[in-house]
């Protein structure tokens, strides 16, 4: 009998009223099955939390042959680490086509250009259980990439996930390659590149049913493997295998990724900072079980407020009034949207014809006009979650402190001008929505594709309330010991500082999905407690890139109303896009000590020119020129 399937489970529903602080009565279900054991329920923490693991000094490398090893079967022999299974080695010379057994054809597979050998690794414990169960896992599943010795540039490159990660990297009859980007051009380059499935083998990057066990019980280790072991697993076994590989360590190593990537590398830097050289970390995921909460707040708010989304029509077209309103330079974007304090409920242009909002009667001819309500929702969704749905006049208060204005503000919100859609369209943010069941142990409140032996989601959130949002919301932050300390918010980077590690840290201030300012107060955070923004920038940075959203433009264009045209936008070509800017930033930075402080971007069609500035310098016209031109502003 498998005693993950039988095991009792006892939990606690989220009453219907009233900030939820049963774990400090209730039962948490702490499935052994899933690696944890039973522990005294956790102390709830502060709403910033400094939490996050502390800095640990790295196991040593594991065990290699010593003898050179050959891209032939010989390698799942040859090559030993500990708890590590080589499941597929696999040469391609230059022209192959990178595909295995069960590549599909569609899309076409890329073409490598230079000879490389493909080792496939899956490093366990991993968590048992049944076959049919997602939770079920062999290990961390490893794909690294070895281009040819004489091709080799002597640099690893990490590259890491989006979402709930997952992908088919313990499978040796699919190729995974480098998400989000070709892996022919890095490797093309010279570069030894890894990536990692983070423990689990789900196909799409929006389900994280792995994390529940088939009793319903928190799967404790493949949280563990999802936030934190499995990239300290990939440097260890990357670095193992490139010296027994081209019989000579690797010069340097680095880590890049945005998203979940950004969160893995902020993880690095917190948790394994000498396991890098350097680390690039875009849009950072940090404050997961918060910002994914918050992310969630528009839907309700809508739900509450008005019964009924709010059309994508009226979305555009009050998110553009708030660009051509704070829109000081005339860009058609907007250089510092914190700053912004846009209100519909004072813009005519915008107030349906007849509708009276703070004095004003609205006058709006366009057929996206909106009532006084719907106005009142924009500040209410621009503000951010809150516990109970109240917001004050943004003249007062727009939301974007680097700290949150009250212990009724939770977290904080997409900025004026961003794209809305993704967090306000019918459906609500893909990832945030299994975060809800596995925050109550209860799969109902998960997303319909959210799967358990106990049940399976039906996407209960929409039920929720102001307050029981606000429950789960601190039922994530309490559950943190349990969730591999996913949120990855701990501000003590001494063992990034004492390694001589570089963090080199973006994010796009419209970003909708992920604000920056999580970024923002992480780093405020991080500087007051490691000596101050001049001693903490000997290691770390953060610059922020206006206009620029998640993976994707998503500022809106006040004449168009629909996404600013990529063309007019001045934003670094980043990896997924087919270029390195920030990451040749940071080897500059890591190999020549050339620290970044203020980084030029050119738009595609060169019409705008404009720098990004080390935070908490901002890019600042400075009264003459063109304000098109990067000469015309300087870093302030």
């Amino acid at each position: 009998m498998n005693p993950c399937e039988h095991e009792p489970v006892t939990k606690r529903a989220i009453p219907p009223n009233g900030l939820w602080l049963a774990l400090a009565v209730a039962t948490l279900t702490i499935s052994a099955c899933g690696g944890g054991g039973d522990s005294a329920p956790p102390q709830l923490p502060p709403t910033v939390s400094s939490g996050g693991g502390g800095n640990s000094a790295p196991p040593p490398l594991p065990p290699i042959v010593s003898k050179q090893l050959v891209c032939d079967d010989s390698m799942k022999e040859n090559f030993k680490a500990d708890g590590t299974t080589v499941v597929l080695v696999k040469a391609f010379k230059a022209g192959d086509s990178l595909a295995l057994a069960n590549t599909p054809a569609t899309p076409v597979p890329e073409v490598s250009p230079v000879d490389v050998c493909l080792v496939k690794l899956v490093v366990g414990p991993g968590n048992p259980g049944p076959a049919d169960a997602p939770s079920t896992s062999p290990g961390i599943g490893l794909e690294i990439w070895l281009p040819n010795p004489s091709k080799w540039n002597k640099i690893i490159r990490a590259i890491g996930n989006a979402g709930w990660a997952g992908g088919v990297h313990a499978d040796p009859t699919r190729v995974n390659g480098a998400l989000l980007a070709p892996v022919g051009p890095i490797i093309g380059e010279g570069y030894v590149v890894a990536t990692s499935d983070n423990g689990h083998g789900l196909p799409s990057v929006t389900q994280a049913s792995f994390l529940m066990n088939p009793n319903g019980g928190i799967n404790t280790a493949l949280w563990s493997d999802f936030s934190e072991r499995s990239l300290h697993e990939l440097a260890l076994k990357t670095k193992a295998l490139v010296l027994a590989y081209y019989n000579e360590p690797q010069k340097y190593a680095y880590w890049d990724g945005l998203s979940t990537g950004g969160r893995q590398g902020m993880k690095l830097a917190q948790k394994y900072p000498t396991d890098f050289n350097g680390i690039l970390a875009g849009m950072p995921a940090m404050n997961w079980s918060r910002f994914l909460t918050a992310d969630l707040y528009p839907q309700i708010a809508m739900q509450r407020e008005l019964g009924a989304n709010i059309p994508t029509a009226k979305l555009n077209f009050v998110s553009g009034a708030a660009v051509k309103s704070c829109d000081t330079l005339g860009l058609g974007f907007l250089v510092d949207p914190l700053q912004c304090r846009y209100d519909p409920t004072k813009d005519a242009q915008v107030l349906c014809s007849g509708e009276a909002g703070n004095g004003v009667t609205g006058a709006s001819a366009n057929a996206a006009c909106i009532s006084n309500k719907e106005a009142r929702v924009f500040n209410q969704i621009w503000y951010g979650q809150t516990l109970t749905g109240t917001f004050p006049d943004p003249a007062s208060d727009n939301g974007n402190s680097p700290s949150l204005g009250s212990p009724d503000h939770l977290w904080f919100a997409p900025p004026r001008g961003a794209d809305l859609t993704t967090l306000a369209g019918p459906e609500g943010f893909a990832i945030s929505q299994d975060l809800m069941a596995l925050h109550l142990q209860d799969p109902s409140y998960g997303a319909t594709w959210f799967t358990n032996a106990t049940g399976n989601g039906t996407a209960k959130w929409k039920t929720l309330d102001y307050v029981g949002l606000a429950n789960v919301y601190t039922q994530g932050v309490a559950l943190q010991p349990f969730f591999g300390n996913i949120n990855t918010d701990n501000p003590d980077l001494s063992g990034l500082r004492d390694a001589g590690t570089k963090l080199l840290t973006y994010h796009g201030l419209a970003d909708g999905q992920i604000p920056s300012q999580g970024s923002i107060n992480y780093f405020t955070r991080m500087a007051a407690q490691m000596g101050g923004n001049v001693a903490s920038q000997a290691y770390a940075r953060l610059f922020l890139i206006p206009g620029y959203g998640h993976y994707a433009i998503e500022s809106i264009d006040p004449a168009t109303l629909q996404r600013i045209s990529g063309t007019k936008l001045p934003l670094p070509r980043l990896f997924h896009q087919g270029g390195d800017d920030l990451f040749l930033a940071l080897r500059n930075w890591v190999e020549n000590g050339n620290a970044p402080s203020r980084i030029d971007l050119q738009s595609t069609d060169n019409s705008v020119s404009m720098p990004i500035c080390v935070f908490p310098q901002k890019a600042t016209y400075a009264g003459t020129g063109p304000v098109t031109a990067a000469a015309s502003y300087s870093c302030k």
